[in-house]
């Protein structure tokens, strides 16, 4: 299968063809042979935040729903479905929302493929598939929500510190409390509520689809939400898990390099992908193997 420099020139000499549309139809040719070789429908979801993390559009959000509805219409639903994410999250409730509504669509039957990055709520979205295909690239990331573009592990932490220091050393009340006063009593009581919610939501995932076949799903499904929501683990919101640890963790991974011809379809889509987020101004798009296609612009 090409390799990236040989899908751009792929694209070149389609447009050199006289082909307006050679991104859209390089790209829906290797999204058809990769449902044709799985025998499953595939929906790809791609977000430009690679190019650039702060223009609009690129979060997983309520408006997706739309994008998946249209891409859903039309399938044979009974074939089961592969999804492609590569996400820098977004919304855990809009993530919830879509989530439930695909596996009602394919009765579970919902196979997350990462060929590079599906992160924060991009994480959740593959939790409720039935397994994770990642290959040596592949990441996906811890869950722990922010509001307001704070963690709320973080803030809850820095509350409690700033508690304990005014009980054991009352000279430095005046100091602490300068960083209380900056933290709304509302807002702690939103982030608890916040890290406990998306708890609740892959816990429930994981254990009515990925785990549930395990006769301990319950205490497993409990390890991978305690390590996938707790910054003292991970560290960092960012941080970048890859397939073994995320196989340790105690997730259901299919290594992408166990079958060859199958690793070579799925990163030919997104090289492909790649390269029309790169040379356009889309910054999202849902699409799948029998011509449906949703895109949201940059600007």
């Amino acid at each position: 299968m090409p390799n990236f420099t040989q899908i751009i020139e792929e694209m070149k000499e389609a447009q050199q063809q006289g082909n307006d549309n050679a991104l859209d139809t390089v790209r829906k040719k290797y999204i058809e042979a990769l449902s044709e070789y799985t025998g499953r429908n595939t929906i790809c979801y791609y977000s430009s935040f690679l190019k650039n993390g702060q223009q609009p559009n690129i979060d997983i959000t309520d408006r997706d729903k739309n994008y998946f509805m249209a891409t859903v219409c039309g399938m044979d639903s009974s074939k089961g479905l592969d999804l492609l994410l590569h996400t820098p999250g977004g919304s855990v409730t809009a993530a919830e929302s879509i989530v439930h509504y695909l596996n009602a669509i394919f009765d579970g039957d919902i196979r997350a493929i990462v060929p590079q990055i599906s992160m924060s709520a991009g994480s959740i979205l593959a939790c409720g598939c039935k397994s994770i295909v990642m290959g040596k690239q592949s990441n996906i990331g811890p869950f722990d929500p922010w509001i307001q573009g704070l963690s709320c592990h973080n803030l809850l932490e820095e509350f409690q510190k700033a508690s304990d220091r005014i009980k054991m050393a009352p000279h430095e009340q005046a100091l602490w409390n300068k960083i209380i006063e900056k933290i709304p009593p509302t807002l702690l009581l939103r982030c608890e509520h916040a890290i406990e919610m998306a708890s609740l939501i892959v816990k429930k995932w994981l254990t009515s689809n990925m785990l549930k076949d395990q006769a301990d799903k319950e205490q497993n499904a409990e390890n991978i939400v305690s390590l996938l929501n707790n910054p003292s683990h991970t560290k960092d919101h960012g941080r970048h898990i890859h397939m073994d640890d995320a196989a340790e963790m105690g997730l259901i991974i299919e290594k992408l390099e166990d079958d060859q011809d199958f690793q070579d379809l799925v990163l030919s889509v997104h090289h492909s992908f790649m390269i029309t987020l790169d040379n356009t101004t889309i910054s999202k798009i849902v699409e799948n193997q029998i011509g449906a296609c949703m895109v949201a612009q940059a600007k």
